[in-house]
Parts: C-alpha cells; sequence; structure tokens
C-alpha cells in the first residue's frame, strides 16, 4: 500500500509497488496492467496519481501504452537492472 504521510510522492509509491509486481512475474511480459479504475482502487489513489505513476513506469522502459488498446508490460530479460 501506499503511504500517505511518506515524503515520497504518491505516483513514485505507486511505480515502485508496479515495479515490484512485474519483477516477481506477478504482472507479466506483454499482458496489459491493470486498469487506471482497477489501480485507484486497489492503492486508494486518484486517478492523476495513477496516470503519474504509469509515466514514470513508461521512462523507465517498464511498460509501453498503445492507443484505444491499453498500456503493457514491455518485453525484458530476467535480472534485468532497472532505474528507479
Amino acid at each position: 500500500m501506499v503511504d500517505q504521510f511518506s515524503p515520497t510522492p504518491l505516483y513514485v509509491q505507486l511505480a515502485d509497488l508496479i515495479t515490484k509486481r512485474i519483477d516477481s512475474g506477478e504482472l507479466q511480459p506483454l499482458k496489459p496492467l491493470p486498469s487506471e479504475l482497477r489501480l485507484q482502487q486497489e492503492y486508494g489513489v486518484a486517478r492523476g496519481t495513477v496516470r503519474a505513476a504509469i509515466a514514470l513506469l513508461r521512462e523507465r522502459g517498464l511498460v509501453m501504452t498503445m492507443p484505444q488498446r491499453g498500456t503493457y508490460v514491455t518485453e525484458h530479460r530476467q535480472g534485468e537492472t532497472r532505474g528507479n
């Protein structure tokens, strides 16, 4: 869960939590991320927070967004180093 009282911005916390789900294999390469609404409900954050987290994940190269199709986990090699 995100910590509302942490000095780390909520979107960064959320991006880190999703990164852990990707790294653990819970979210598989080439499979869609949960919807924005689902992420909002699951983590108790605003839509803007989810969108900012997804933008950060795109910057990190972990996801790609395809217009009118959704956001998908990118392919990556096991043990590949990711920027935080």
